[in-house]
């Protein structure tokens, strides 16, 4: 455990990575009719919710994948996929495994973890910015929280 604990910042970068390339090829599929096309038909253009899913998948994703304003995107993405499961999936029944909606809910949480814990490793927005401006903010809280002590008055 000591030696994943080493890598826990490369492993959450490949998270991240595979997460935001797997939400990005579906936003591609849905819109341009690639990597076996959209699950469904095509919507029109600017058709909601639909179109504006493809969109923010393949934007959305791009960004996390890349690391550029990972957390930003990373809540996007998973109140998209939350959207997704209750609005189109979660009337159909209760679990997602009844519903058709472990896509959503897979996505959903996953963005949510990286959003929580942030980007890892290999970032692009990090080489992005000037590292003057660089900000630790992007990295997870790793180590105990602070212990509250008494303050004289």
């Amino acid at each position: 455990m000591e030696a994943l604990e080493k890598r826990r910042e490369h492993v959450i970068a490949l998270f991240r990575i595979v997460v935001g390339l797997l939400f990005a090829c579906h936003g591609a599929a849905t819109l341009f009719d690639v990597l076996g096309g959209p699950h469904g038909a095509a919507p029109d253009f600017a058709a909601w919710p639909g179109w504006w899913a493809a969109v923010v998948q393949l934007v959305g994703g791009t960004l996390v994948l890349c690391g550029v304003a990972t957390r930003p995107a990373a809540i996007l993405c998973s109140g998209s996929m939350a959207y997704a499961y209750f609005v189109e999936h979660q009337p159909d029944g209760l679990f997602p495994i009844e519903n058709g909606g472990e896509a959503a809910a897979m996505f959903c949480w996953s963005f949510l973890l990286v959003a929580a814990v942030g980007p890892g490793r290999w970032t692009l927005g990090s080489r992005l910015r000037p590292r003057s401006r660089r900000r630790d903010e992007d990295r997870p809280v790793t180590g105990s929280l602070p212990t509250d002590t008494p303050t004289s008055a």
